[in-house]
């Protein structure tokens, strides 16, 4: 028993590694897909990937969800909501990739986790540990550095840790796996999104059509790019811990940011820098005190089970 539950933690990790992975290396797609503008390939990323689930669904006959999706109003109601964040989320990262961004974009997704806490605090009401504070203020006073750097607030990385936050938080309310949870958004997308690639095309600006078989292959592949990751990452999140997940998520913003430097040769000057390490000390201090919570968790657990059982005697 404990060699299969060893065996399917491997499973889930390799599987982890591997969506977080693709979602770090994913900039080196979207330049492929030039010379189509953000606008068309966020069009069929949206249209490609319902086709691309809407087949695995087939396969899998995995179909029960959406009949009650369609009988509950407020649900079907936060799918649209999750489908208009993340239709932003896409757009600004492909335009940010494919206009030279790559850094900054990074960024989004390190002050992703700090974003989220702020929603908590200002939408759920959370209350926060005085680590999760002092994290969050780091996290502030980096903003306020690359502002000064840039002489301008960093739009592009606050866009992206801004709605992509907002989407996590949707998506819990909606509670739906995550290849569903795809086909449902998509779907919402997918008329929107065919109506401008026609559009496109009745204006003579279509590239699927005009710029050969090998360029249209690579935009219908944006639905592969897009589900590929979630269906790993699904695999993932039911075989290993949530901690275990919350430190692998960095892997994507890490290799965004190697990829930006190492490859795309983007500028780093010095409040950049100054930027970046505010933010990774606040995700370092979120980090420890996740850690040492999980670890108190624990212990509590593990004292309750060894606890003897309260004995009642009869007289």
């Amino acid at each position: 028993m404990a060699g299969t539950s060893k065996g399917e933690h491997r499973i889930g990790l390799l599987n982890g590694i591997a969506a977080y992975g693709m979602w770090g290396l994913v900039p080196l797609f979207w330049p492929l897909l030039k010379p189509a503008g953000a606008m068309e390939i966020l069009a069929h990323r949206m249209v490609w990937s319902l086709v691309f689930v809407a087949v695995a669904l087939v396969f899998t006959r995995r179909w029960a969800w959406a009949g009650q999706l369609l009988r509950q109003p407020r649900r079907l109601a936060l799918i649209a909501v999750a489908a208009a964040v993340i239709t932003v989320n896409w757009g600004v990262y492909i335009w940010a990739v494919n206009s030279g961004h790559v850094v900054e974009a990074s960024l989004g997704y390190f002050i992703n986790p700090l974003m989220t806490i702020a929603l908590g605090v200002l939408l759920l009401k959370e209350r926060l540990r005085p680590v999760q504070w002092a994290a969050v203020a780091v996290g502030f006073a980096a903003v306020v550095v690359l502002t000064v750097g840039y002489g301008q607030p960093p739009w592009i990385s606050l866009c992206l840790a801004v709605s992509f936050a907002t989407y996590g938080l949707v998506k819990k309310k909606v509670n739906l796996g995550g290849v569903e949870s795809l086909a449902a958004e998509t779907a919402i997308q997918f008329l929107p999104a065919l109506a401008y690639l026609i559009w496109l095309s009745t204006q003579g600006d279509l590239t699927f059509a005009t710029d050969g078989p090998g360029h249209a292959v690579l935009l219908a592949s944006t639905g592969i790019v897009t589900a590929l990751p979630l269906v790993c990452f699904g695999a993932a999140a039911i075989r290993v811990p949530l901690s275990t997940l919350g430190l692998l998520q960095y892997l994507a913003p890490v290799f965004q940011f190697l990829l930006g430097i190492l490859y795309f040769h983007e500028a780093m000057p010095p409040e950049r820098w100054a930027g970046f390490a505010l933010v990774w000390l606040a995700l370092i201090l979120l980090t420890w005190d996740a850690m040492r919570s999980a670890h108190r968790a624990r212990v509590v657990a593990m004292s309750r089970r060894t606890e003897p059982a309260a004995v009642t005697v009869d007289v």
